[in-house]
């Protein structure tokens, strides 16, 4: 008998004839999220691509049509979107700043900020619990200029997550205990790198007749640094603040990351670990030249030559065929209306002026009501207490928002429950808003129009389709290398790598794995 089970077991280790072989477990789980990186750049420049945006664009499964289909379009509800598989509606990120700003929590080494950030209005799990739940020794590093772009890819997690912050990187005591940093981020920070970089010059990287954009748009940075090229401040205290918007602070963050994977040894140990760099410069220039501009054009190519130097780097690491990568955005932008107005298209900026004025003088100064990217929330059920008809009130001051010129549709909490699903505002509302949020109107806007309060920037948060318009792209031998046009959502993003990963999420989500992706059909 025991030369029978022998046979069995060995018949049973062979694969069948003709059937795909089984490839093994990834040890690392890439997710690159490219702030405002709107999903018609990939064609748009797909000709000066080498490094690694061109890997995905030419070796990936890559999506053409990916969305972040709600209606707020900021960097926090988006990134909480990205590896939850949930919209903002079940994660509870509504806005930027009701994302991750956190007083009891504050920065390591940066106490006398006054700053604190973390995940607590967080709702559910992301990809690093399921990779938990199913293997404890997993571990996560995740990096960001920005906090939220560390903090919400993870959910509520603890672990190795930090972001960048009066020129350091640094962390919360949400995520670690001690006084002080890790060894390794303060040998990293004690380099001074924004030292090191101040006065760097940003210059074309190619020859300027590769660029077909002017370099002349008054409407750029505020009508002051239009032109090429742009220095970082040598003064230190000055490049601090300046270096968000250039080149090298992308550089920095793959810099910092790397140093990370290498010394906490990713991708090495018995489990599945996660990776999550977000890069956060793309979002700094298109706010400043928008998105038609020379600058944003050169930050790609910039972008996606750093990145292919990274990649090329963690493969000496961690092997590339043990490494599986997700690529997306966190929001599209819109251009700036000036220039879509002087080239004869139908554009502009809204903001509610009158209708935030009378909210004042019924709720007076109370700080919990806010409005952002066409919401206006706060503690509605306070003003019920204090025998405040809410009904009559939305109602309203919604009434003031339908006469502004580019507004389309505006919503109450009544009006937005009874809308069909016909109506596609409505739908992305309810993504958006969670039951229990209290919130007194909601608006959608023409294309072209954005939210503004008269500054001169590029903007993005509506539901338009410039802003909700990202690419969804995987890369690795788990995955097929084809293009597909349909759309898809970032919360289809988290499905689809713990389909491949072999995990179960712990919940309901509104996203769904992307088989047509996974090679041999996710089997």
């Amino acid at each position: 008998m025991s030369f029978l089970r022998a046979a069995v077991a060995a018949a049973l280790a062979v694969p069948l004839a003709g059937s795909p072989p089984v490839a093994p477990r990834p040890r690392l789980v890439v997710m690159v999220v490219v702030d405002q990186f709107r999903g018609d750049y990939f064609r748009r420049f797909e000709h000066q691509l080498s490094g690694g945006l061109a890997r995905f664009w030419r070796q990936g499964a890559f999506f053409e049509q990916g969305r972040q289909d709600h209606a707020i379009t900021e960097t926090a509800p988006g990134h909480s979107t990205v590896l939850s598989g949930r919209w903002p509606a079940h994660t509870g990120i509504v806005t930027n700043v009701l994302g991750v700003a956190d007083q009891t929590t504050p920065l390591l080494e940066l106490k006398d900020s006054g700053q604190g950030a973390s995940p607590h209005r967080f709702r559910g799990t992301a990809l690093y619990d399921w990779l938990r739940a199913t293997d404890s020794s997993s571990r996560v590093l995740s990096v960001s200029r920005k906090d939220r772009g560390a903090i919400l890819p993870v959910g509520r997690s603890r672990g190795d997550v930090y972001w960048f912050d009066h020129g350091i990187f640094t962390t919360s005591t949400w995520y670690r205990t001690a006084d002080t940093l890790p060894g390794w981020v303060r040998q990293f920070n004690a380099v001074d790198p924004v030292r090191k970089l101040a006065g760097w010059t940003w210059s074309l990287l190619l020859p300027d007749s590769a660029y077909p954009e002017p370099d002349s748009v008054t409407a750029e940075a505020g009508g002051g640094a239009i032109l090429f090229p742009h220095q970082l401040s040598p003064n230190m205290d000055a490049a601090v603040l300046q270096i968000v918007a250039f080149p090298v602070m992308d550089s920095l963050t793959l810099s910092f990351a790397l140093r990370g994977i290498e010394t906490l040894r990713l991708g090495r140990g018995p489990g599945t670990d996660l990776l999550v760099v977000s890069l956060s410069t793309t979002d700094a220039v298109g706010h400043a030249w928008g998105p038609d501009s020379r600058e944003l054009h050169d930050q790609v190519l910039r972008l996606d030559r750093m990145l292919g130097r990274f990649m090329d780097s963690l493969a000496t690491l961690v092997p590339s065929d043990a490494t599986i990568w997700a690529l997306t955005s966190d929001h599209g932008i819109t251009s700036f209306p000036e220039v879509a107005s002087a080239k004869g298209r139908r554009a502009g900026r809204v903001w509610p002026t009158e209708a935030l004025t009378a909210t004042a003088q019924v709720i007076g100064s109370d700080p919990s009501f806010g409005f952002e990217e066409g919401l206006l929330y706060g503690d509605v059920a306070g003003l019920r207490s204090r025998g405040v008809n809410v009904d009559s009130l939305a109602e309203a001051i919604a009434g003031k928002v339908t006469s502004i010129p580019g507004v389309t549709h505006v919503y109450t909490p009544k009006t937005l429950r009874r809308a069909p699903e016909s109506d596609m505002g409505a739908v992305f509302w309810r993504r958006t808003i969670p039951d229990d949020f209290g919130w007194l109107f909601c608006a959608t806007l023409e294309p072209g129009f954005v939210w503004s309060p008269g500054r001169v920037i590029a903007e993005h948060g509506t539901t338009n389709i410039d802003d909700q318009w990202v690419p969804v792209a995987f890369l690795g031998s788990a995955f097929v290398s084809r293009h597909f046009t349909e759309p898809v959502s970032t919360t289809d993003i988290g499905p689809t790598l713990a389909k491949v990963l072999g995990v179960k999420p712990a919940e309901k989500l509104d996203g769904q794995a992307l088989i047509q992706a996974i090679a041999g059909g996710g089997r």
